[in-house]
């Protein structure tokens, strides 16, 4: 094997979740593409004898492609004119086609229209893929504290925008049926209410699937306890206080009267920048 094959194939392992981090930033298959492609230009005219961690590097260089993108379409007044859906692939690849049908929820990409390049960056990359606020800020170009206030308010508006699709009673409903389950430790209580495509978003990673994000819930029973329903940036979650300032934050999303997402924030400069109100 020569060396641009290896190169190649390293490149061809992460081609999935670049694709999926270029359509959520873009919303343009054909442009998810085309960033996607860049970036492989720009790895084959690259010395990354020196790079560590080549998903990082490879993410950094679509998010800054991406950033372009989105700079000289807002400079033209452009718009993405399809609505994508993922197709079949050849060779089936659970992994990529979970990270390609987590990229395309096409009422989240009507919200993240609304938002400035640099809001979108900022939170598609920390919120939705992980990337810390350090590497956000190197690709725009700002301080890390920077970032975070991007990706702050760029959630507010998302979650603002999300919260009227569903009834504000019917999630009280669901997040006490969650509370109260996860606190018995009841895992078919837990599964009623998660969606099955669940996902549970923390510092550590992702959780997947409601049969693994129950399990989850049902073994921090002693949390639940102390836990109290909340507004979180005005949508329903639930929250651990010490100290009367919140210490572990739950922010749920909303699917078919179903929670689908639960964003679990414990970090000190994430849970600053909330507006967590008691109920």
């Amino acid at each position: 094997m020569t060396e641009d094959d290896f190169l190649a194939r390293r490149f061809e392992a992460h081609r999935g979740h670049l694709r999926a981090v270029a359509h959520r930033m873009l919303g343009s298959a054909a442009e998810a593409e085309d960033a996607v492609q860049e970036a492989w230009f720009r790895l084959s005219r690259s010395d990354t004898s020196e790079v560590e961690n080549l998903g990082g590097w490879l993410t950094t260089v679509v998010g800054r492609v991406c950033l372009d993108m989105l700079r000289s379409r807002r400079s033209r007044g452009e718009q993405p004119l399809e609505t994508w859906r993922p197709a079949p692939s050849a060779e089936p690849d659970p992994v990529r086609d979970a990270l390609l049908a987590d990229s395309v929820g096409p009422a989240l990409l009507v919200v993240l229209d609304t938002l400035s390049p640099a809001e979108r960056l900022a939170f598609v990359l920390h919120d939705l893929f992980g990337v810390p606020f350090e590497e956000v800020g190197g690709i725009l170009g700002r301080s890390p504290a920077a970032a975070r206030q991007l990706a702050s308010r760029a959630r507010r508006r998302v979650r603002g925008a999300q919260a009227p699709r569903t009834d504000p009673a019917r999630q009280r409903e669901v997040v006490d049926a969650f509370l109260a389950a996860a606190r018995d430790g009841d895992f078919d209580g837990l599964l009623a209410v998660l969606d099955p495509a669940v996902e549970a978003r923390s510092e550590a990673g992702v959780n997947r699937g409601a049969a693994r994000v129950a399990a989850g819930a049902a073994a921090f029973a002693h949390l639940a306890c102390a836990a109290r329903p909340v507004l979180v940036d005005g949508a329903m979650g639930l929250a651990v206080f010490a100290g009367g300032r919140p210490e572990r934050v739950l922010a749920f999303t909303f699917a078919a009267g179903r929670i689908s997402v639960i964003d679990i924030i414990t970090g000190p400069a994430r849970l600053a920048d909330l507006t967590v109100e008691e109920l």
